[in-house]
């Protein structure tokens, strides 16, 4: 990975309340309170420069003195972070880091909180604990209060206390001091810490560590790969907000899609496009109940919506409001703003919303495993969002992409109505509907035969990205993953050809070719690489996906995760960090991709 100051090298943890970013010395560079879209307690990240630097705010750091080297580890199959610092003489010290998690009470014990335990490992380390603590997005440091064993900090969320068994005076001061012995620190909620804080934050830690564990053996794992796609799957469980079932985008906001290209945005809330490819992800895993406090979100997001009309993202609570401001504050990744807080994504038409709400519902119909069985109330909810579907399938949009100053009618916003259509049919016909069953079939068929003669343009030989348009971008692999046509369908292996050809920069996919509103894209987009992937062993070319995808796999990051774009020549990631589109990619095409079960046993 790069070693330029400020990179996306970073590590997550977090407990499906709350996350933050580790980078390779377990310097907490972004964590938000009192959720994943609220104000930035560490905001480093977006500081513009070395969190190392003594005049750094918004980051809170265990530096040990005269550092040499550092190594970073994820404990096996959790969300635990285990990094090493050796200093020049070889004094050596351990850092655990992590959110609790874990059942209490008949209840999921899941506080807005991080922990620490700091411990010696060989010589006579030295530490200085720096906590600087933001507030107002980066504006000012949080005023603080202490007392013998505690500093609280009036964050802009909300007042988060320190208690550590550590000096409280010396980490006042930031003044280094000899680890002799293990010292713990639990930043959470401003309330006293009951029992003793040493076998209470190890009793979390073990408790935490089991959870994690026993998530993950509930896994369908690949036969190969499995470390790749347990580390992914993890990640995106952090993407979830489980108090309301809803599923970030990513943990970050403004980190930019390319140098200095002013394609910063906020991910930090619930696109409905994304959500869908990270159930459909983790269905492939067997994680049920992602996806059964998802469909929770989704029937409140549709019951709110009483005219019909579905906006593309939401709040993690559900907000439907999301106006976006640039924030003056904080400089930028690597000083590359604008810092932007909201989405004005918000606003905008993006006619496929409608085909993924139905396609991350459906399953709930066939899937006797769930809690809570669909009702008749259920499927006449969900006919609603069909209706709007059919309705809509051939208007103008923003489309996938989100372009900001031109809509068209997208062939991959049809697509998703006929989608839409087409899951309802089979729906009411497991349910006992035959009339449903008909009229949905029908109203499929007529999307069907309208995108097969919009946007078919025979003069060129493929399908165009937009209806009785020209263009061209990535979106139309999603012909095959939704079953609209075969693997063997010349006019999709010819569209297959020209995607190919058109977007393909050396083993990595732009989204699309042409300008857009802030000129042409510069990066890969991840996700569409891994669409190409899945489409290159769907036609038959499973040796030359393979390549492909291991080749993927070597631009990860050091914790294994993916962001947004990556970087043509060097791999170097861009975008929001983690990213859901990105994970669920690389998920999708390990299980599309390995060998069975069947080789071994």
């Amino acid at each position: 990975m790069s070693d330029e100051v400020g990179n996306l090298d970073l590590a997550p943890i977090g407990n499906c309340a709350v996350s933050a970013l580790l980078d390779l010395q377990a310097r907490f560079v972004w964590a938000c309170t009192p959720r994943v879209d609220g104000d930035p307690v560490f905001c480093a990240l977006l500081g513009g420069g070395d969190p190392a630097r003594e005049a750094v705010g918004g980051v809170w750091s265990i530096e040990l003195e005269e550092l040499a080297e550092s190594q970073q580890i994820y404990e096996r199959n959790t969300a635990i972070v285990r990094t090493t610092l050796t200093d020049k003489r070889g004094s050596a010290l351990e850092i655990i880091d992590f959110c609790p998690r874990y059942r209490r009470h008949n209840r999921t014990y899941r506080p807005v909180a991080f922990v620490r335990i700091v411990r010696p490992l060989k010589g006579a380390p030295r530490v200085r604990v720096r906590l600087r603590a933001a507030a107002d997005w980066g504006s000012r440091e949080a005023e603080t209060t202490f007392g013998s064993n505690h500093i609280r900090y009036l964050a802009t969320g909300g007042t988060l206390r320190l208690s550590t068994t550590a000096p409280v005076s010396l980490v006042r001061a930031e003044q280094a001091f000899r680890l002799e012995r293990e010292q713990v620190f639990f930043l959470g909620p401003d309330e006293p810490f009951a029992g003793d804080i040493r076998s209470v934050v190890q009793a979390m830690l073990d408790d935490t560590r089991i959870y994690w564990q026993e998530w993950v053996r509930g896994l369908a794992t690949p036969l190969q790969w499995q470390s790749e796609v347990i580390r992914a799957a993890i990640s995106l469980k952090l993407c979830v907000h489980e108090e309301t079932g809803a599923i970030v985008a990513a943990l970050t906001t403004s980190i930019p899609e390319a140098p200095h290209s002013g394609r910063n945005w906020d991910y930090r809330f619930c696109w409905l496009r994304d959500a869908y490819y990270t159930i459909q992800a983790l269905n492939r895993l067997g994680a049920v109940d992602i996806l059964e406090g998802y469909l929770a979100y989704l029937r409140n997001i549709v019951d709110a919506e009483p005219a019909g009309r579905i906006q593309p993202v939401y709040g993690v609570g559900m907000e439907p409001i999301l106006d976006e401001r640039m924030i003056g504050g904080l400089p930028g990744y690597r000083g590359m703003g604008p810092v932007r807080v909201g989405n004005q994504a918000h606003v905008q038409a993006q006619n496929d919303v409608y085909g993924q709400i139905v396609l991350a519902t459906v399953q709930a119909f066939f899937d006797t495993r769930l809690l809570r069985p669909p009702g008749e109330e259920d499927f006449a909810l969900l006919e609603t969002v069909g209706d709007r579907a059919y309705a809509c399938y051939a208007e103008p949009d923003a489309g996938l992409w989100e372009f900001r100053t031109r809509a068209a009618a997208h062939t991959y916003s049809a697509l998703m109505c006929w989608a839409a259509c087409d899951r309802l049919a089979n729906a009411a016909g497991h349910i006992g509907k035959p009339d449903r069953e008909r009229l949905w079939r029908t109203r499929a068929e007529e999307i069907r035969a309208a995108i097969l003669t919009r946007a078919w343009r025979p003069e060129v030989g493929r399908f165009a990205a937009t209806l009785d348009g020209e263009e061209m971008d990535a979106s139309l692999l999603q012909l095959l993953e939704t079953r609209f046509l075969p693997a063997d369908n010349e006019r999709f292996l010819a569209t297959f050809a020209a995607i190919e050809r058109d977007l393909k920069r050396g083993s990595q996919l732009l989204r699309y070719a042409a300008e857009d509103d802030f000129g042409r894209p510069e990066t890969a987009f991840n996700c569409c690489t891994f669409w190409f992937i899945e489409a290159l062993h769907r036609v038959g070319r499973r040796e030359e996906a393979c390549v492909l995808f291991e080749q993927m796999l070597e631009r990860r990051t050091s914790s294994g995760l993916l962001s947004e774009d990556s970087d043509f020549a060097t791999g170097e990631p861009w975008g929001n960090f983690p990213q859901t589109y990105s994970l669920a990619g690389l998920i999708n095409c390990a299980v599309l991709l390995s060998d069975p079960w069947s080789k071994v046993r």
